[in-house]
């Protein structure tokens, strides 16, 4: 039997280790927390992150890492971005032999604008440990995976082999993966949603409707594909699951930590109490600080983050936001996509 090792033991990395499980792969899932540990394998429970979910018995929780990663050649990792260099050394003395890392996170690093997969390349660096790494992403909300709703995702890598790889260990009756390899756009629309979806709550924490909503989103993705596009990807990438369809569950999702924690500002709490209230990563926060900067090193324009920018760092109000929005000088449609389909 196949054994997968899952490094973070979230709602999304115990959803994706249910799934792994479920087509009868051996699941070591890893945790900090010895308490947390304890209630997955007495309990087939993880209730902070999946409420009245069972799990199944074929998911084996460790509080080592050494454990963890012993006789494995594929490791799924699901930390969030600011733990992943981090996870990445203390994986490399633990490590045996060479394996195949998935990532299922979302994000860009602030300061060097590095995608997760360059991440952990360069963590690395010239180890013989890593074989290579995949990207899983798209509509994939952990609740509805967990309840085994019909979810179709995408994967992507440098190595095509590495990709179907990671399609036949997911891929059932109920998820359905499909492979993309354009890497760059599948890490590039998988994280930059995240701050869109924190615009979408935030407009509708102002008592905004469907009308702005809908107007956040189709600019929004104008300004993923952008900035992907001058990253390299595919502008195709965008109207597919890790572009449009990532973009649309987000942000019209009750289940997202993002439209909440936008919906939350839009209400006047500062961001300081919306992290503590959460209780759980909030990937959007930390991405708009790298978008932004990302925006102006590669002079792409991206008003709506450079608009969230505002109001999360610089203390903007949101609604002198939405004016500074609305207020911009006319433009035409389509050459503002700017992108040569």
């Amino acid at each position: 039997m196949t054994k997968v090792a899952v490094i973070g033991a979230g709602s999304w990395g115990t959803a994706l280790a249910m799934v792994l499980a479920d087509n009868e792969l051996e699941v070591k899932i890893w945790a900090r927390r010895k308490e947390q540990i304890e209630e997955i394998n007495r309990h087939h429970t993880n209730s902070k992150y999946l409420p009245n979910v069972v799990l199944s018995d074929r998911i084996a929780g460790h509080e080592e890492l050494r454990e963890t990663l012993k006789d494995v050649t594929i490791v799924l990792l699901v930390v969030p971005t600011k733990a992943i260099r981090e996870t990445i050394t203390e994986m490399k003395k633990e490590l045996k032999a060479p394996v195949t890392i998935i990532h299922a996170s979302k994000g860009i690093e602030p300061g060097t604008h590095k995608r997760i997969s360059e991440m952990i390349e360069e963590e690395f660096g010239d180890s013989e440990l890593l074989k290579d790494v995949v990207v899983l992403s798209g509509p994939s909300h952990a609740e509805e995976v967990s309840q085994r709703q019909p979810t179709t995702v995408t994967v992507s890598s440098k190595s095509s082999e590495a990709s179907e790889l990671a399609q036949d260990l997911f891929i059932n009756q109920h998820f359905r993966v499909y492979t993309n390899p354009d890497l760059v756009g599948v890490e590039i629309g998988g994280a930059l949603k995240n701050t869109i979806a924190l615009v979408c709550g935030l407009t509708n924490g102002l008592g905004m409707g469907d009308n702005t909503k809908a107007a956040i989103m189709t600019r929004g993705l104008a300004e993923i594909a952008r900035v992907g596009v001058k990253l390299g990807a595919s502008p195709l990438t965008f109207a597919g699951l890790s572009g449009l369809g990532d973009l649309i569950v987000t942000c019209t999702s009750v289940h997202s930590r993002n439209f909440r924690a936008g919906f939350m500002i839009g209400q006047g709490k500062t961001l300081d109490e919306v992290l503590s209230s959460m209780g759980m990563v909030v990937e959007g926060i930390r991405t708009t600080k790298a978008a932004y900067e990302l925006s102006q090193k590669l002079q792409v324009e991206m008003p709506i983050t450079s608009a969230l920018y505002a109001v999360l760092f610089e203390g903007l109000k949101p609604e002198q936001a939405t004016e500074r929005l609305m207020g911009r000088v006319k433009k035409h449609e389509v050459e503002q996509l700017n992108i040569d389909l």
